[in-house]
């Protein structure tokens, strides 16, 4: 169960309702379409939330989470135009074209990532979107290199992933910012060197860590990125230092904080990351081959399990800070 499928409910992101939410998701395909050739009944997929048709332009530089199909993610139908789930007499969307809140779905061979044979599949599942997405945004949009100080605000889902993913690429210091005291000492399982409980504390924390030059990478990854975020992560970077903006932000704001004369002088810079921008085709199974080896940590992000009917009392642990990642198993 992720954030974003909250902000179905918020508005946040404005996706025309009914729909089957889900975002998040593995199984194994039940049957194929017309035309499928290289997905096979049986065989066990992990569902991503952004489609990769492998041939657009965005595709074709191997940047997939751009793919022109995402312009249908939040259209309500599937790419064709038509619907797959009904009720009541009426047609009913699917989350980011998956629909993942049901037992079954039917989904474009596009949104489907075909990995190995005994992985187990409930925690394939969580690499749909929050694992690949906070990893990307530290190894991908944040470009974190060995030796580098790294700053992740809000260590929910994605957060946690961001910080192995920094942790993975050799990041010296990893500090993990929340206000909510059990996410802190969860992130330092995950690879946090130190925590703090607001951006100003986590200021003064990598202050003397570093001498006064300041972090490399800072990320975003709080439930939502308000408009005074981005200039107190800029102020937790140093020269060159990089703000990575995970988070959604509320569709009507459109201005952010930040000293320019910073941005300028300091060459600053404020990247903003979809899917951690990934390329799901490649980095899908290379995330289950990184858990496989024991490097990427999956069991340790279910905080708990919830069956289907359970869905609401799984969002109010969320929403209550008590989860890393909630699972439905159904």
């Amino acid at each position: 169960m992720c954030h974003s499928d909250e902000h179905l409910v918020t508005g946040d992101l404005p996706f025309p309702l009914p729909v089957v939410g889900g975002h998040e998701g593995a199984g194994t395909v039940v049957e194929v379409g017309a035309g499928v050739d290289d997905i096979a009944e049986g065989d066990s997929v992990i569902l991503t939330f952004l489609p990769a048709c492998g041939t657009c332009s965005y595709c074709a530089r191997g940047m997939g989470n751009l793919c022109d199909m995402g312009a249908a993610l939040m259209m309500g139908p599937q790419i064709d135009g038509t619907y797959r789930f009904h009720s009541r007499g009426e047609d009913v969307g699917q989350m980011c074209l998956l629909g993942t809140f049901s037992e079954y779905t039917v989904v474009p061979k596009s949104s489907v990532v075909k990995i190995d044979q005994g992985t187990p599949l409930d925690k394939a599942a969580l690499i749909g979107c929050g694992v690949t997405t906070g990893y990307g945004s530290a190894v991908r949009t944040g470009e974190v290199r060995a030796g580098d100080t790294v700053v992740v605000v809000g260590a929910g889902g994605i957060g946690m992933n961001a910080i192995q993913g920094a942790r993975i690429a050799g990041a010296l210091t990893i500090v993990a910012v929340d206000p909510v005291e059990f996410k802190r000492q969860q992130a330092r399982d995950f690879g946090a060197t130190h925590t703090a409980a607001s951006m100003d504390e986590a200021w003064s924390v990598v202050s003397d860590i570093t001498f006064g030059k300041l972090a490399d990478v800072c990320i975003l990854t709080t439930d939502i990125a308000e408009v005074s975020y981005t200039g107190e992560a800029l102020a937790l970077v140093g020269k060159r230092g990089r703000v990575v903006v995970t988070a959604i932000g509320h569709p009507d704001d459109t201005s952010i904080s930040g000293s320019l004369l910073e941005i300028t002088l300091y060459e600053k810079q404020i990247r903003g990351a979809l899917y951690g921008s990934s390329n799901a085709p490649h980095d899908i199974p290379q995330l289950v081959e990184l858990y496989a080896a024991g490097q990427l940590k999956l069991d340790e992000l279910i905080t708990r399990e919830y069956s289907l009917d359970q869905i609401n009392d799984g969002y109010d642990d969320m929403r209550s800070g008590t989860n890393i990642r909630g699972l439905i198993r159904f």
